[in-house]
């Protein structure tokens, strides 16, 4: 009676001549891999500016810049490195090359790379698509290995190797970075400016073992938070190399254009903190007598990133409208869902006719909703118009008197331009929990931190005029003036109850 093992072993076909060629050089193939990814992981396991310069496929004038050579050249012998530097200087670049060669050199062995950022879209949006992006340019030949196979190794916000992994997490849950233990870790820390001091804290106690690694970058914010202390070089953080990027290398590397640091030049001056922070990339939140500071507008940018995102269905509150007064000038509508300012709207050279159909085609749309006008000038017709209509109208007179006071109960307002400066203040003051989001509109963000303000013998607050503003910076902050003018509190009781409705009162 055959057994089950002759019965398999008379059944069994014998290998092809052609067949056992083919095995013989899959294992050949497989011996000469393994020879390579030894020999790479030799030549490049503590040398990533080597790695990127000779480990990618560069055109004809292409390569890592000078100033990103030498970061990497510091984080090979200090392990830790913190850099700012402006908009455009190559940071999402660098940290996506450190992770694919941190990954690549340490396969086989325990290893991870936790990736954190302010923002979490900074991640979604710019840190891993770069990873992926890059991930396609590698010469894998000289790795030794296949590409990174997609949806298996190289998923959305995370590369998984045989070993480790690199991946995304949020900078607000400290324990979950933490808790990334390994022989092998790297820390990447992008656009880390207001990345909580106990995310900080929390990815220290893992470099006091193993080999570890940190690379913090970011355009900065404030001189506050434990990105600005390492880069101050304040007590305590000495085992940090700091390095600040000039705007002129990241103009003469070819990563930023000097007619784009000239037009930003001049729309937000070069006193204001948004040209400090995101051209030459220093540390400004601006003077003492800003009215909001640049970080809070930054908040609500995230906010209506988010927004986009997720598209939850808002309730139409109505439309600001800064009427233009001067050629140059623009019309402005600021469309409001509850705390929300969807999109900013521009018109070049509009009468007060067509100006009025641009704000009944919004309101129609709407169904309903009102229209906060700006009256002074040409903006006077255009409320008379609208009542006409029988729409909604708060016609806005920022020389009006106001008697509410500010949140304190202790300040009043000069004027009515005052009060919605404040109340926009005081609306995305990150403490009162009101969560405005905001455009992320180059001209909104600079009108916004362009106006300063005082109090006045008499206890009131006085916000700079319209004039004054538009004297020093050299425009007009009409994008601004829209947006607080459909946020500010209403006078009359019933339209007060209506205006404040979603927080802002």
């Amino acid at each position: 009676m055959p057994t089950n093992r002759n019965v398999a072993r008379a059944f069994r076909r014998a290998e092809t001549p052609q067949e056992k060629l083919v095995k013989r050089k899959r294992a050949k193939a497989g011996s000469l891999n393994e020879e390579v990814r030894a020999e790479f992981k030799a030549r490049y396991r503590n040398d990533p500016a080597a790695f990127v310069t000779e480990c990618f496929r560069w055109g004809d004038g292409e390569g890592p810049s000078p100033y990103q050579i030498e970061i990497m050249q510091a984080l090979q012998e200090h392990r830790r490195v913190c850099v700012r530097g402006p908009h455009g200087l190559g940071k999402s670049s660098l940290c996506s090359w450190i992770v694919l060669w941190f990954a690549l050199t340490r396969d086989g062995e325990d290893w991870k790379v936790p990736t954190t950022a302010s923002a979490w879209r900074q991640l979604t949006k710019f840190l891993w698509p770069e990873i992926r992006k890059w991930s396609n340019r590698i010469d894998w030949a000289r790795v030794g290995r296949g590409p990174l196979a997609e949806g298996r190794e190289l998923l959305m916000l995370s590369l998984k190797l045989g070993t480790g992994e690199a991946f995304a997490l949020a900078s607000n849950q400290p324990a979950l970075i933490e808790g990334a233990h390994a022989d092998n870790i790297l820390y990447i820390f992008d656009e880390s400016k207001t990345i909580p001091s106990e995310t900080w804290d929390a990815a220290e106690g893992a470099m006091s073992t193993g080999d570890a690694w940190w690379l913090s970058v970011s355009t900065p914010g404030g001189p506050a938070g434990r990105f600005y202390d390492i880069q101050a070089r304040k007590p305590g953080f000495g085992d940090w190399w700091v390095r600040h990027v000039k705007v002129e290398e990241a103009v003469a590397a070819g990563r930023i254009s000097a007619d784009w640091v000239e037009a930003r030049r001049t729309q937000w001056t070069e006193a204001s903190p948004v040209f400090q922070n995101r051209v030459l990339g220093n540390f400004s939140e601006g003077s003492e007598d800003s009215v909001i500071p640049l970080a809070w507008v930054e908040a609500a940018n995230e906010r209506w990133y988010a927004w986009q995102d997720e598209k939850p269905v808002l309730t139409f509150f109505g439309v600001g409208v800064d009427v233009a007064r001067y050629g140059a000038d623009s019309t402005i509508l600021a469309l409001r869902f509850e705390n929300v300012i969807s999109e900013l709207r521009r018109f070049r050279k509009q009468d007060t006719m067509q100006t009025t159909g641009f704000v009944v085609g919004v309101l129609s749309a709407q169904k309903r909703g009102i229209a906060v006008v700006d009256v002074i000038g040409m903006g006077a017709g255009v409320v008379d118009r609208l009542r006409e209509l029988g729409y909604t109208v708060d016609p806005f007179n920022s020389s009006t008197r106001t008697d509410i006071k500010d949140k304190s109960g202790e300040l009043g307002f000069l004027n009515r331009r005052s009060l919605a400066w404040w109340a926009m203040r005081e609306a995305l003051d990150p403490q009162t929990g009101l969560e405005l989001a905001l455009p992320p509109d180059d001209e909104l963000i600079g009108d916004l931190t362009a106006p300063q303000w005082r109090t006045t013998s008499n206890g009131s607050i006085r916000i700079e005029e319209k004039e004054e503003v538009k004297k020093r910076i050299g425009r007009s902050p009409d994008a601004g003036d829209a947006v607080v003018m459909v946020f500010c509190p209403q006078e009359k009781p019933a339209q007060k109850k209506r205006a404040g409705a979603w927080g802002v009162n």
